[in-house]
């Protein structure tokens, strides 16, 4: 893994791989780099990949008090890495912290793909409670990391609790307990836009290409949720992805990467080779 130092003086750890224009892969919740390594595979045929672990998980660090803005200032610095300007990709919770950058740092983000940015914007789901953020802190400072994963897993992913007994057994469980802490910085990035109410109107002015995918057979909030922010950004298309779900970037890399480079790369695209 190579490193860089952020403005605030935080170690951001990252895997370059690949040729050709930038790509920076901003990591979901309860995720670091390793979750997209078969992505960022398919994609360095195409692009130099910048696969980072997110401050706080990884090989990356920390600092003492979080802000939105310090991530935006991570992005930053991978993009001054890498020559100025970059493209940008988001899964989840991750692409709205894409969204956020796109947002702060202007014509330093070429393009922007969002996989599926988990806003709750009506009653199709119920909403992430008012005080999540609040109570993920609270359980991550009495020690409770496996409380924190259970109220994150139940509460923001909806998963019904009798699964959560089987996913403990799950290798993975124990990888995202050592990202709880983490978790709350998820639940600030979405701040109120899982709330059941409409996304604000004025909040991000992106005015740069801008693609929305969500799984053909994901939820229907996720759907909701970005035909909403289309309305909202001028050069924002939305579309589908056939016979895919929330878990896309892990479980079909090839799929996501060949939907991604027709984007960054091509204003037409019918059959690209991935």
């Amino acid at each position: 893994m190579n490193t860089l130092i952020s403005k605030d003086g935080t170690k951001i750890a990252y895997k370059k791989q690949g040729t050709g224009p930038s790509l920076i892969l901003v990591a979901s919740a309860a995720a670091d780099h390793k979750d997209a390594e078969q992505l960022a595979v398919q994609l360095a045929k195409h692009f130099t990949v910048y696969n980072y672990d997110r401050r706080g998980r990884g090989q990356s660090t920390d600092s003492s008090k979080y802000a939105v803005e310090r991530e935006v200032e991570d992005i930053e610095a991978l993009i001054n890495e890498a020559g100025g300007n970059s493209f940008l990709f988001g899964s989840s919770s991750g692409a709205v912290l894409a969204l956020e950058a796109a947002n702060k740092l202007e014509d330093k983000v070429r393009k922007l793909f969002m996989y599926e940015p988990p806003f709750i914007i009506d009653d199709s789901r119920p909403p992430v409670p008012a005080n999540y953020v609040q109570h993920l802190n609270n359980l991550i400072g009495e020690g409770k990391r496996n409380k924190a994963v259970e109220y994150y897993m139940s509460e923001a992913l909806g998963i019904p609790s009798e699964y959560l007994e089987y996913m403990k057994a799950e290798p993975s469980w124990e990888s995202i307990e050592g990202m709880a802490h983490t978790l709350a910085y998820d639940g600030m990035i979405m701040g109120e836009t899982q709330s059941g109410r409409p996304l604000p109107v004025d909040r991000w002015e992106v005015n740069v290409p801008t693609s929305i995918v969500v799984g053909e057979n994901s939820e229907s909030y996720f759907h909701d949720a970005a035909k909403s922010l289309v309305e909202l950004l001028p050069l924002a298309k939305y579309q589908t992805l056939s016979g895919q779900d929330h878990s896309a970037v892990m479980m079909a890399p090839e799929v996501l990467a060949k939907e991604m480079v027709n984007f960054y790369l091509y204003q037409n695209p019918n059959e690209i080779s991935i």
